[in-house]
């Protein structure tokens, strides 16, 4: 399983002329998460999530952003509540059987962006989208395209172990972007780099969700980097969403 890539359809790159669901990209209703020891860290999360739109979840450690996060990409049970990407119900917690994590149309960016080591840059970004099919020249296309939107064309043929921390997680976010999930997921993924490179990467990557017109949710435990990288900003408390700072 890839959880770096989860999403398996690219919206605008496959089923072009299929119309997308309208209303909220991500919404969750009352979502409550469990580990598998039993306990519920998250009772209660209520979140709407705009086509396009970049939204910051803030809050202390161990007020369940990164379990929301893996609440929603099926990582982790969600015991109660709805969770809705385009639509469409995924979490089966209100009947039915939960979505696989591959299918939910939903990409993930992690804090060390767990790329593939003996990959070059190009070889991971392509990873995606060889799960999914894609031929060949699409593949090639579709990797150019995000290499050069993350500023890393010339890098293609790098080993990724040779890479800096700032070029890994552009790496990173390239690989989950490439089969254009309908949601990305990034879970503190500028906490491992020093100040002056989270700032420019912070702005670096708003620009690039913008531009590929990406729905993402961003766990940060930085309000400056949240206001830099999100259009909106969530804040988390015990067991869910506290004040919506946005609404």
């Amino acid at each position: 399983m890839d959880t770096h890539t989860a999403g398996r359809r690219p919206a605008h790159h496959q089923d072009d002329d299929a119309p997308r669901p309208r209303g909220a990209a991500l919404r969750l209703r009352g979502v409550a998460v469990a580990y598998p020891d039993g306990s519920v860290p998250v009772t209660r999360a209520d979140l709407d999530v705009a086509p396009g739109e970049i939204v910051a979840l803030v809050g202390a450690s161990g007020s369940g952003k990164s379990t929301v996060l893996r609440g929603i990409a099926g990582l982790e049970d969600v015991v109660a509540g709805t969770v809705e990407i385009d639509g469409t119900e995924v979490s089966g917690a209100a009947g039915g059987r939960p979505v696989p994590v591959h299918r939910r149309g939903v990409g993930l960016v992690f804090q060390d962006g767990q790329l593939f080591p003996h990959r070059t840059v190009a070889r991971n970004v392509v990873y995606g989208l060889e799960a999914a099919g894609w031929g060949r020249v699409r593949r090639r296309a579709r990797v150019a395209e995000l290499l050069e939107l993350v500023g890393l064309t010339e890098l293609a043929g790098r080993p990724v172990r040779t890479l800096s921390g700032g070029q890994a997680q552009r790496v990173a976010l390239a690989r989950s972007l490439a089969p254009a999930p309908r949601v990305l997921l990034l879970d503190e993924p500028l906490s491992a780099l020093d100040a002056d490179l989270r700032a420019r990467l912070a702005r670096q990557i708003r620009a690039v969700l913008q531009a590929e017109g990406t729905s993402a949710v961003v766990v940060t435990h930085d309000a400056d980097e949240a206001a830099v990288m999100a259009d909106r900003t969530v804040r988390m408390g015990e067991g869910g969403v506290l004040d919506d700072a946005g609404r």
